[in-house]
């Protein structure tokens, strides 16, 4: 073999190598540690302002994304598209919700890990296809939900931190669902 081809090779291999050693190493790991809230960004025209917020409890909409797996997240931990998290505007990264679905009652607990929804409107939260499939609402694209904030123990946290849904809740009261969907169509969604 020449020697320019042998360089050539070489600097192939090398590269090869590189970029191969920068694909594991550009995704941060899955911790609850350090909390990141950043600064205030605009997306679309609009200015988000992350923040801390122990009371938050919202009803509005929930969609759902998975195209994006394997992807970077606003946290910079990877989008693994079947793992129960979330993205939403302006919580610190990571927080965990639990999400109800309003026509159903389903409860789970989702891990925040990503920024958006940026569509505007009733949209509070993009759930990944795994929580979109725990809740039911995958087939139709989006569904009315509650979010609130959830200090879940710490082996549910861990088992979301490695994929795996926390402890199943019950569903919540005919009554309860009823009285959010009439909250929800009050506030004019």
């Amino acid at each position: 073999m020449p020697n320019s081809s042998r360089a050539a090779s070489g600097i192939a291999l090398v590269l090869l190598l590189a970029m191969s050693g920068c694909a594991g190493g550009s995704f941060r790991p899955v911790s609850d540690a350090p909390v990141r809230l950043g600064g205030p960004y605009r997306v679309r025209g609009t200015t988000y302002v992350p923040a801390a917020d122990p009371t938050y409890d919202v009803l509005g909409y929930a969609s759902w994304y998975g195209n994006e797996s394997g992807k970077r997240t606003a946290s910079g931990e990877r989008f693994r598209a079947d793992w129960l998290t979330a993205a939403h505007t302006t919580l610190p990264l990571p927080s965990y919700v639990e999400v109800t679905a309003l026509e159903t009652g389903r409860r789970i607990v989702v891990r925040i890990n990503d920024r958006g929804p940026f569509a505007g409107g009733a949209r509070i939260i993009d759930l990944s296809r795994g929580a979109a499939e725990r809740l039911g609402m995958r087939a139709g694209g989006s569904a009315a939900v509650r979010v609130r904030l959830a200090e879940p123990s710490e082996s549910d946290r861990d088992r979301l931190r490695k994929g795996k849904p926390a402890k199943s809740l019950p569903p919540i009261s005919e009554s309860n669902r009823l009285n959010l969907q009439s909250q929800l169509r009050a506030a004019g969604f």
